[in-house]
């Protein structure tokens, strides 16, 4: 089988039309996201910058990090700051 050549034009406009079409998948959770730090800045439950915090813990915590680079890392950069 042969197969077609596709020009760079065409690439682009097919990495658009699947970015969009993720994009629009997307959407119904970033509302969902909005709505859930909303919820909880309304009740009270926790402030903005304590929602950072968390989102920060959780993007830690899932990541792939090595705690002892990162712990060195922190020590040189707070002593400069």
């Amino acid at each position: 089988m042969e197969e077609q050549q596709i020009s760079k034009d065409e690439h682009i406009g097919n990495f658009i039309k699947a970015f969009d079409a993720n994009e629009r998948a997307m959407e119904p959770f970033k509302e969902h996201r909005r709505d859930l730090k909303s919820n909880y800045v309304e009740n009270g439950w926790l402030t903005k910058e304590e929602m950072r915090m968390a989102i920060k813990a959780y993007r830690f915590i899932t990541g792939d990090i090595d705690i002892d680079r990162f712990q060195e890392v922190y020590e040189n950069l707070s002593g400069k700051l």
